[in-house]
């Protein structure tokens, strides 16, 4: 068979990912925060776009310029001029005016006559002391060697946010080629600084420090650190009093003892930061209806700046590289703002629909959540469910129940013994509402919780609850027993 070339026509669709197009998908699944840094971007980088006031503050500032009396004053139809023969420059008296306001900046002399003025505590920047920090301004009040100091710097360096040693002295001694001596001698020296257990290689070492420092370093709560840690740890009490030939009594004693140990001394210099969250919408209750208002807050309202406008409309004649420039970026920007624009419509559509779904958890709390499916939501609004997915990641609605993310509101089903369904967060809350009641010293298993969901009509596998005490972290039975 003869080989040849033919031109053949082919109609065909397919989807192209224009640069605009994913820059409104990248938008559609950004948090508020991240929007904000974008948006500030662009700020920054186009010129064609700048941060106009909201049209509430153009009418004010619109307002304001109305009632300012003109600088030029007519009367008889001629204006009359003003002359200015002394400007008052010679009516103030320097030497006071100096000696009030100093160059200097605010001390707190200029506010022994009125305490209101002074600024509160709470403006003031300061800076919390990390572990690091505590352990080095120990270190420096401290009376030792430059050579033992430089090894307990070091030492402190390889210090968790724990206040564990994170490094061997073997390690230690090769890395500053010195002894292993000098190392422990030097570490020695670290762990009696506070707080207490500080720089301990493991958590037995951490506790018996402080047991130390209580001065029960023959106590049977320092026995039983030394010699039964996997046990204590198992909670087997009354195998250890068998061992020990002591009574049960004094073992949980010395148990609950080593129970108000602190497993991680350096935790009270952490430094993790509060993350404050937002919400990108709220919903009110008015009445019997629910409303859904979008967030605006701190969000810039983008336009295009007048100037690139008017040089685009032919009043001012540009060569043709600067009429391309600022059509590329007129056209960035306009896309930016249609983008922001509709990413805000389409998660106000995505919320009115879910309080649509789940009014009863709006009504009631979360044990009237419903089950819910992506795939309902774009039906309901008429989009595709990866749409409703990146719209809801991330983004955080303020409720008459509080603060929930929109993906909290996708669960699936558990059945009812009645044949209805119950969403899967609602049996998690019982749960936890049930191992909240119990009695610590006899538990419930997991078998027990089945048994008391199913009195409240939930049919569900025992698999399933040890699935959902896991995801909420609860422990098991054993672990949750307490004997004192």
């Amino acid at each position: 068979m003869a080989l040849e070339i033919r031109q053949q026509l082919k109609m065909s669709q397919q989807l192209v990912m224009t640069p605009q197009l994913q820059q409104a998908i990248k938008l559609l699944q950004l948090s508020r925060m991240e929007l904000m840094d974008v948006v500030r971007s662009e700020l920054e980088e186009n010129p064609i776009l700048e941060e106009g006031q909201d049209q509430e503050e153009e009418k004010l500032a619109a307002e304001e310029e109305q009632e300012v009396p003109s600088d030029s004053s007519e009367e008889g139809g001629e204006f009359q001029e003003v002359k200015a023969e002394n400007d008052g420059l010679s009516d103030i008296d320097w030497k006071t005016y100096l000696e009030s306001y100093s160059l200097g900046g605010t001390t707190a002399d200029s506010y022994e006559s009125d305490d209101d003025d002074r600024p509160g505590f709470e403006n003031l920047l300061t800076k919390t002391p990390t572990l690091h920090d505590h352990l080095i301004w120990q270190l420096n009040l401290s009376r030792i060697a430059d050579a033992d100091r430089n090894i307990a710097g070091e030492i402190i360096g390889n210090i968790d946010e724990n206040g564990y040693l994170q490094v061997s002295v073997e390690e230690l001694a090769t890395q500053l080629a010195v002894e292993n001596d000098q190392i422990e001698k030097a570490l020695h020296i670290v762990q009696e600084f506070d707080p207490v257990g500080v720089a301990s290689r493991t958590l037995q070492e951490c506790l018996l420090k402080q047991i130390d420092h209580l001065g029960m370093e023959e106590s049977l709560a320092a026995r039983l650190l030394r010699d039964y840690i996997a046990e204590i740890e198992a909670r087997r009490y009354p195998q250890i009093a068998r061992s020990l030939q002591v009574p049960l009594d004094d073992v949980l004693a010395a148990a609950k003892l080593i129970s108000g140990l602190d497993p991680r001394p350096g935790s009270q210099y952490d430094q993790a930061e509060i993350q404050y969250i937002i919400p990108d919408i709220f919903v009110y209750k008015i009445g019997d209806e629910f409303v859904v208002v979008l967030n605006d807050e701190g969000l810039p309202n983008l336009r295009i700046n007048s100037f690139y406008r008017n040089a685009l409309s032919g009043n001012t004649e540009l060569d043709d590289k600067a009429g391309e420039y600022i059509q590329e970026k007129m056209r960035g920007a306009l896309w930016l703002i249609k983008s922001i624009h509709q990413r805000q419509r389409t998660i106000y559509k995505v919320t009115r629909s879910i309080v649509k779904f789940q009014r009863d958890f709006f009504e009631r709390g979360i044990e009237y959540l419903k089950p819910l499916v992506l795939r309902d939501v774009a039906e309901d609004i008429e989009m595709h469910e990866s749409t409703v997915s990146r719209v809801t990641t991330n983004k955080y609605v303020q409720t008459p129940q509080g603060l929930f993310e929109l993906k909290y509101f996708f669960n699936s089903g558990i059945n009812t013994t009645e044949g209805d369904s119950v969403a899967s967060e609602s049996v998690k809350s019982k749960i936890r509402e049930i191992v909240a009641n119990e009695n610590n010293r006899k538990p419930y298993s997991d078998q027990k919780l089945v048994d008391l969901l199913q009195d409240k009509g939930i049919d569900i596998a025992r698999r399933t609850v040890t699935k959902y005490r896991e995801m909420l972290g609860i422990g098991s039975s054993t672990q949750r027993k307490r004997h004192f």
